[in-house]
């Protein structure tokens, strides 16, 4: 069950990832909702944004994700 619980406490930490990660986040937002009919890959450049401040602040958290 160690497992479950280090699962768990990974999920608890998403929100603050997140939070450190608002101004990409809702650029990545932004972009997706540009367009009803969002194609593959069109928003890449902020995903990918998104991605490695997400990645760095787990990285500062020491946390996986």
């Amino acid at each position: 069950m160690e497992s479950v619980r280090k699962a768990n406490q990974r999920l608890r930490n998403y929100p603050l990832l997140l939070s450190k990660c608002a101004d990409k986040a809702s650029a990545y937002a932004v972009c997706v909702s540009r367009d009803l009919n969002v194609q593959h890959k069109i928003c890449d450049a902020e995903f990918k944004e998104f991605l490695a401040c997400i990645r760095k602040s787990a990285l500062e958290m020491k946390t996986k994700l």
